[in-house]
């Protein structure tokens, strides 16, 4: 039997087997790192903006602004002139049906009645419960109609603007002046200054419709004329309430 000492096979094979032995059993070299792609640069931030705030949202009205002593309905004023957007025709139906159906103007019609209930006026509504109930009704009528009209149709047709701007600032006649005058000062939609024939106007389509549920004896031209001074004067007393409001209102509750 044959048999071969694995020292001297190892010895016979020489070198150069176990060369191969070795390559045979080499492993192989590692792969080579792959480098990332490059990052997409962060988005950046203006200089001195507070990146919580990059996307601006709509201004809201201070707290208390849209009532007048928490009672009277104030949604047409604007208090900082520099956030202003234009207003559309949808803008000026919603304000107008706020002032109209604003929680707070039927406890202000049931005054408005009870003072005019007092006077027996007019004395053809005669006095109790039924007389109060009309009175009422028709000072519901009278706010309701006058802020549609001035405050929503006109306003479309002329493509005037019906808010009221606060000047917020100079001498205080200068201010009772000028909220005054914007019962004959208005803007266009484009900012120009303009004739307030929404409020002129509209005042006196408001009369008019007025003659509709007036007693009889108060459809005359004198009577319609009256109702219209009396509409006329009121906004005017609304508008310098709106002006001063915003001073008032910082005096009592620091808003």
């Amino acid at each position: 039997m044959f048999f071969v000492c694995p020292v001297a096979l190892i010895s016979l094979l020489g070198l150069p087997a176990v060369t191969f032995a070795h390559q045979a059993q080499a492993p192989a070299p590692p792969p080579a790192p792959q480098t990332p792609p490059p990052a997409a640069p962060a988005p950046q931030t203006p200089p001195g903006a507070d990146p919580a705030q990059s996307d601006p949202k709509p201004a809201t009205p201070p707290e208390g602004a849209n009532r007048i002593f928490g009672v009277l309905p104030n949604y047409t004023s604007v208090e900082d002139p520099t956030i202003v957007k234009p207003v559309t025709n949808s803008d000026v139906f919603k304000m107008a049906a706020l002032d109209s159906f604003d929680p707070m103007v039927y406890p202000l019609f049931g005054f408005v009645a009870g003072v005019n209930h007092l006077q027996n006026n007019p004395p053809e509504w005669g006095g109790g419960w039924p007389g109060y109930g009309r009175r009422y009704a028709a000072a519901f009528a009278d706010n309701t109609v006058c802020s549609i009209i001035t405050t929503g149709v006109m306003p479309s047709l002329l493509q005037q603007d019906p808010r009221y701007f606060v000047l917020g600032k100079g001498r205080f006649l200068y201010r009772v002046g000028y909220s005054a005058s914007r019962s004959a000062v208005t803007h266009s939609r484009t900012g120009k200054k303009q004739l307030n024939i929404s409020e002129i106007g509209g005042t006196l389509v408001v009369a008019t419709i007025s003659n509709l549920y007036y007693p009889s004896t108060q459809r005359n031209v004198s009577d319609t004329l009256m109702r219209w001074g009396t509409q006329a004067m009121w906004d005017t007393v609304s508008n310098e309430m709106k002006e001063f409001w915003p001073d008032i209102r910082h005096m009592l509750h620091g808003l």
